[in-house]
């Protein structure tokens, strides 16, 4: 089975699935279809983002039991990075992480079991997980895609992720009054306002030195509109990425806002709910158990500070976790994933399924 497992790994690394190239998106999927013909295959598209919803049978179920997503879109990267490499034990690429590995073992694991399992099963694939699914599986939901449980394949390394930070993206604009450079004090630099909007911020939540389960701020970008040195700038633009924690919510708005001066304005560019699954969940403790069996340790639930496609789920009473294999290197260009691990993978989420009967 590994080399299965690797042989089609590699045919989805080897795609740049990248947002901006539209083209290997859909030959991405086309990779995955040909795996995939004995099934039932939903074809859904928006806003150019193409995605599949596979399951046995030829009427889709109103509630699936299982839904293994994932995700085939990747962050760009160096050339070199679709082109997968063996060494030392691991795959390297762009994916092989985050998350092409995973995505073959689910679609593995989905082609020997859906046919199996008295239960219906299906697997996702999407798109566009990387700029948030809005396209791939929310779209779906909207579509009237439901689950009890949905398994997305995200990074793990064997810990049951039940837990995630949300997300607050704003523009926080400051104002002030234009002048020439050599005569600071007629005028008001919108830019240094900024900067002490920035260091409150900063204060309010401090940057953490280790793994905190604490809200941060990523002052993402900072732009003006002017263009030379000789001139005060009254305009200041910064691109805030604000990732909170579930008890955060309801005082996070307030809390910004109370540190804004007077010509100043925050606008809320996307605003994502947490993803969240009671770790007591009986699909969590069936799946920790499952992890036991095959590789002889109880999986850790842990929480996560980045997001995934489980939220959107998680809007809609469906529960979700994420769980994928052992790697390192998301989205840099040393990515990469133990082979060992994928075997492991595989053997777990096949305990699960049949855990289920």
């Amino acid at each position: 089975m590994i080399n299965q497992i690797i042989s089609l790994s590699k045919k989805l690394i080897e795609v740049p699935s990248v947002q901006e190239n539209k083209k290997a998106l859909k030959k991405v999927l086309e990779v995955a279809k040909k795996e995939l013909k004995e099934f039932t295959i939903e074809e859904f598209e928006k806003n150019s983002v193409p995605s599949l919803l596979v399951y046995h049978g030829k009427t889709r179920p109103k509630r699936f039991k299982i839904i293994l997503n994932a995700h085939l879109d990747v962050v760009p990267g160096p050339d070199r990075m679709f082109k997968p490499v063996v060494k030392k034990n691991r795959l390297y690429g762009r994916g092989a992480y985050d998350m092409k590995t995973a995505a073959a073992i689910e679609l593995l694991v989905f082609k020997e079991m859906a046919q199996k399992v008295p239960y219906p099963l299906a697997l996702q694939i999407v798109t566009d997980e990387e700029v948030g699914g809005f396209n791939g599986t929310k779209y779906q939901i909207e579509k009237g895609v439901r689950a009890g449980f949905v398994i997305a394949g995200e990074p793990t390394r064997f810990g049951v992720n039940n837990k995630a930070k949300g997300i607050l993206w704003v523009k926080i604009k400051t104002s002030g009054k234009s002048a020439h450079g050599a005569y600071v004090w007629q005028g008001t630099n919108a830019i240094l306002i900024m900067n002490q909007v920035l260091s409150k911020l900063i204060k309010l939540f401090p940057i953490p030195k280790k793994n905190a389960w604490k809200t941060t701020v990523n002052v993402a970008r900072i732009e003006t509109t002017n263009q030379t040195f000789n001139k005060i700038p009254d305009n200041c633009t910064a691109l805030l990425d604000i990732r909170y924690r579930p008890e955060d919510k309801k005082t996070l708005l307030e809390k910004i806002k109370k540190v804004l001066p007077e010509n100043t304005t925050m606008e809320v560019v996307s605003f994502e709910p947490p993803q969240f699954t009671d770790k007591e969940n009986p699909y969590v403790l069936i799946l920790r158990d499952s992890v036991k069996r095959i590789g002889g340790k109880l999986a850790p639930v842990v929480a996560k500070h980045g997001s995934s496609d489980i939220r959107h789920f998680n809007q809609v009473g469906c529960d979700g976790v994420t769980f994928g294999p052992w790697g390192l290197g998301s989205h840099t260009d040393n990515e990469w994933v133990a082979i060992r691990s994928l075997s492991y993978y595989y053997l777990m989420l096949k305990d699960f399924l049949k855990s289920l009967e």
